[in-house]
């Protein structure tokens, strides 16, 4: 079974709804998968973007040391 992914942001209307128009035909079967996105708290938003930014962020000798060889 083939399986093709679509990837929608968007956000929570009144009522705890959400709309997205999708490009299938009335009838046609769809699963949907709901993923929270969660804002880190405010102390560790600077560590949160650099990880994201660049692998470079986790090669350093603290990480090394302690993971390394884990």
């Amino acid at each position: 079974m083939a399986l093709e992914t679509l990837k929608f942001d968007t956000n929570v209307k009144s009522e705890g709804k959400i709309e997205m128009q999708v490009p299938y035909s009335p009838g046609t079967k769809v699963t949907v998968f709901v993923v929270l996105e969660k804002q880190p708290d405010d102390d560790f938003r600077d560590l949160f973007i650099a990880a994201q930014k660049d692998l470079s962020f986790w090669d350093n000798p603290y990480d090394d040391k302690d993971w390394n060889n884990a």
